[in-house]
């Protein structure tokens, strides 16, 4: 198909915009994969939106079309992905003339057959909208009459019932030997899990649908996207849902009281699995039966009975994830597994990065990628982003305690438990005694006494790791695979939970503990609680004696009650990558609670390779996508994406030339040069000079200044260099000084505070002077570098302070370079690993100047504060929007001469 000539679209496009989405429409219909740089306030999302559901429409309507031929009795098709379909069908060359007839007949009929009972569920699940929509268009005219007139809504009484009889908390259940906690049976060993039952979230599902995927970082920027659709020309008529966490989207108060992601989870799973478990028991009389269905109810969630219902409003009308919570209220059904059931028959699906990026996450999800459509929006980051989802970080003092609990569970259930399940238990317990004694710890040990050996952090491969750890010889595939069916995190976060155990410390007399054998110290522990003297109500443990280590516990978590070891077992999946993938990272403290073990991985394409070859099309959109090279070598070319198949689309701002002067200066008022590297930063000339250049900024840029330093240690050394020279109260004269905090809830306060100030200060005029507005410390990679908008008043002058390099000395920086080294190709003299660290200063440099300018109205400079961006190779990393209107300016009279001519002229204009 060819892209139309015209879009619907809420008004007139930007020329940009049609490009965008013809562009877009082409590699989606093309089955390519596109790499979109629009800067941010083009309307990329509306441009994603609209090209993106245009496409779809017409695909719907080809497909439409060719259901019809086939129910009319075409036998083939004209679409050619059933051609190709039919081109794969064996042949039967020997067979006589008819039997092939007979065959092809068949298979027509089952087409046919298959054709009429879709088209038929489609209709059907139409009309059930239609009514739906009906319904609520009617309720929503009633409720406004009633408003009105004085009188109560049906939404008001609803919300009065909804407060008045709030989900009152969990009654006791009945005990049944905490038959809940014991692990699932274990028994067999085989890899294909053939033999396997479903999930019990499993249902009979509806066939899928062609959807489009749309994925971005945080839920906030997934509510503003769902918001956009509900202002396009798709909102009326598009079925749309939105996917989020249990932590999002539970309306169980007793589980959202858990406060923790992990008990959240844990909680809701224990009692679906508890409801079927006691569904599915042995027929009994109607006595039993009812006994049952008690037990069952008061066991499973009360939210999961209207899912049904609720997954048909889902689809009925475009909601973010706020207003989805607020129908399941109402509906007193389950907002969480009721999106996940609406996924199949969903031509837009709106989800965060981990759910469709984690492999695992994607398939207990429901997503299905084969010939669907794949937007990852905000890609700027995908390559680290990736790497970080598929790194795992675990601390001795996680491991101690995993190992303490994972024995006093196997104590106190050892006579319940398969031999199997034993066997299996044991080996994990050897596992994790190896990585305390890696650490330079002893099982059964404080975490906060010394540990043996030299403090060193050293990077060892995975094979390397496995034979120094001594666990050469153990199958970490079969351990896995045993957690997964077994569900030990959960059973043993459920013990935990229950039990609250400490930390069983041995003496010397206590080392049969080490094996899993019996111990004085674990037999005390188990005493205590047939007597009665562990309080599960209060969770907290009666003991003569607490354990020395509770407090260095305690800092680690605020959730003692959760078991660590959901992350032991995330670190053994990731111990079953191929050696050459990733790297081991031993961090020896001198405490073992100090000393950790990171898992690194150092192929992220490993990980994208299901999603690109799955897909239909995949797109990866961003403000400032530079530089692309990065995404093709780490991503697709290693992902074995051909380079034919690849596209790329890059427009400029919206903004006219005149509203934004991007400048790099190299020198300071007295002349001398300027430049922020490692070697001249600290000097006391170099932050002189910076204060000199932000006191003339500040007597002459309006309302608000953003600077950025390149890590938090140097923008507190130069706010104290400037408290202490005179330079903060000059500073304070002209605008009023923020920081940014390094606790993410402190962010919007300050925020608030620096806004407040600016409009204050427009407000009053010439009455505020001599405040003029307020000046905001910010740090490279920050809360304010990315997903905060500095438009308007808010940013007229970003200043950029050097050059972010990272760590060179950092021993995972210097590990990665070197797996680049060696598998990529050196490009005009230099070394992969030497363009990747380039790249990552850079990519933080776009992302923190890419805040001035946020619409087509809003005007801004960027001053780039360093001599090194005279540089050819660091111009042309910025985007194109800025790098081709940068001016090199060597002296500061002629930077700050071109800087006050910009303001003069806007003020002139207004």
């Amino acid at each position: 198909m060819e892209p139309p000539e015209e879009f619907p679209f809420p008004f007139e496009p930007y020329d940009i915009q049609k490009g965008f989405m013809t562009k877009l429409y082409q590699t989606l219909e093309e089955g390519k994969v596109g790499i979109f740089e629009s800067p941010t306030g083009t309307g990329k999302s509306l441009s994603l939106i609209c090209g993106a559901l245009k496409w779809l429409q017409d695909h719907e309507d080809r497909q439409k079309r060719e259901v019809e031929e086939i129910l009319e009795g075409a036998v083939k098709s004209s679409s050619p992905e059933q051609n190709n379909k039919d081109s794969k069908e064996p042949n039967i060359p020997a067979a006589p003339d008819w039997v092939q007839q007979f065959a092809k007949k068949r298979e027509a009929e089952e087409r046919t057959l298959k054709s009429r009972e879709e088209q038929e569920a489609k209709v059907k699940r139409e009309a059930r909208l239609e009514e739906i929509r009906k319904t609520n268009r009617a309720k929503f005219f009633s409720n406004k009459r009633k408003r009105k007139e004085g009188e109560k809504s049906e939404e008001d009484e609803e919300e009065f019932t909804m407060m008045k009889d709030e989900t009152s908390p969990d009654g006791p259940a009945e005990k049944e030997e905490d038959e809940e906690l014991i692990v699932d049976d274990y028994k067999s060993d085989e890899e294909d899990g053939s033999k396997q039952t479903r999930s019990e979230d499993d249902k009979e599902e509806e066939v899928h649908i062609t959807k489009i995927y749309y994925c971005s970082r945080t839920h906030s920027q997934l509510a503003q996207f769902v918001r956009e659709v509900q202002k396009s020309p798709f909102g009326k008529d598009v079925r749309v849902v939105s996917l989020g966490s249990r932590q999002n989207l539970c309306i169980n108060d007793s589980v959202r009281k858990l406060g923790s992601t992990n008990l959240i989870n844990d909680r809701c799973l224990e009692m679906q699995n508890k409801k079927k478990k006691e569904e599915s028991r042995g027929k009994g009389d109607d006595a039993d039966r009812q006994q049952k269905r008690r037990r069952s109810q008061a066991g499973g969630c009360p939210f999961h009975q209207h899912i049904p219902t609720y997954s048909d409003e889902v689809l009925a009308e475009v909601r973010d994830i706020e207003q989805l919570v607020v129908k399941g209220r109402k509906m007193d059904a389950c907002p969480y597994y009721g999106t996940r059931y609406s996924i199949p028959a969903a031509q837009l699906v709106a989800l965060p990065y981990n759910t469709l990026l984690h492999k695992h996450t994607r398939e207990v999800t429901g997503i299905k990628l084969e010939g669907n459509v794949v937007i990852i929006d905000e890609a700027h980051n995908l390559v680290d982003t990736i790497t970080g989802i598929h790194s795992v970080d675990i601390t001795g003092g996680q491991i101690a305690r995993a190992y303490s609990q994972l024995t006093q569970y196997a104590q106190r259930y050892k006579s319940r438990l398969l031999a199997k399940n034993l066997r299996y238990i044991k080996q994990i317990l050897h596992v994790l005694k190896h990585f305390i004694m890696c650490l330079g710890g002893k099982a059964g040990q404080s975490p906060e006494e010394p540990s043996a050996g030299i403090p060193k952090v050293h990077l060892r491969t995975i094979n390397d790791f496995l034979f120094t750890a001594g666990m050469d010889n153990i199958n970490l595939f079969k351990i896995q695979r045993y957690c997964e069916k077994s569900h030990i995190s959960r059973k043993l976060n459920g013990f935990v939970e229950k039990y609250q155990p400490s930390v069983i410390v041995h003496t010397a007399k206590d080392t049969k503990a080490d094996t899993g054998g019996g111990a004085s110290s674990v037999s005390k522990f188990l005493q205590q609680i047939k007597q009665g003297n562990m309080q599960q109500t209060g969770g907290t443990q009666q003991s003569d004696t607490p354990p020395p280590s509770s407090a260095g516990l305690q800092e680690e978590t605020p959730y003692q009650s959760s078991s660590p070891f959901m992350h032991i077992e995330a670190f053994l999946l990731a111990l079953t990558n191929a050696d050459k993938d990733g790297r081991v990272v031993i961090n020896k403290q001198a405490r073992l609670s100090q000393s950790s073990l990171r898992f690194l991985l150092l192929n992220p394409a490993l990980h994208f390779m299901d999603i690109v070859r799955q897909a239909r099309a995949v797109i990866m959109a961003g403000g400032t996508m530079q530089p692309v090279s990065e995404f093709k070598e780490h991503l697709l070319f290693a992902a074995g994406v051909k380079p034919q198949r690849i596209t790329e689309f890059s427009c400029g701002h919206v903004i006219p030339a005149c509203n934004l002067l991007p400048v790099a200066l190299g020198s300071g008022p007295a002349g001398g040069a300027v430049e922020f590297s490692y070697e001249h930063r600290n000097k006391e000339h170099t932050m002189v000079e910076l204060g000199r250049v932000l006191v003339n900024l500040c007597n002459l840029v309006p309302a608000g200044v953003c600077i950025f330093f390149p890590s938090y240690e140097y923008e507190r050394q130069v706010y104290k260099f400037f408290e202490d020279s005179g330079v903060l109260k000059r500073l304070a004269v002209r605008k009023q000084v923020f920081r940014e905090p390094k606790k993410a809830s402190q962010v919007d306060q300050v925020l608030s505070d620096y806004s407040k100030c600016i409009q204050r200060c427009k407000t009053l005029g010439h009455k505020a002077m001599p405040l003029t507005g307020a000046l905001l410390f910010s740090v490279v990679g920050g809360k304010m570098s990315e997903g905060i908008n500095f438009s308007d008043d808010l940013g007229r002058c970003v200043v950029m302070v050097g050059l972010p390099y990272p760590n060179i000395k950092s021993p995972e920086l210097k590990e990665k370079m070197d797996y680049l080294d060696a598998t990529l190709p050196h490009h005009s003299g230099k070394s992969p690993g030497q363009i990747h660290y380039e790249n990552l200063c850079m990519k933080a440099v776009n992302q923190s100047i890419g805040r001035a300018i946020r619409h087509k109205d809003d005007y801004a400079t960027i001053l780039l504060l360093d001599r090194r961006y005279f540089r050819p190779n660091i111009c042309a990393a910025l985007p194109d929007w800025i790098s081709s209107h940068l001016q090199t300016i060597s002296k500061f009279g002629d930077a700050f001469g071109t800087i006050r001519k910009f303001f003069m002229a806007k003020k002139a204009d207004r």
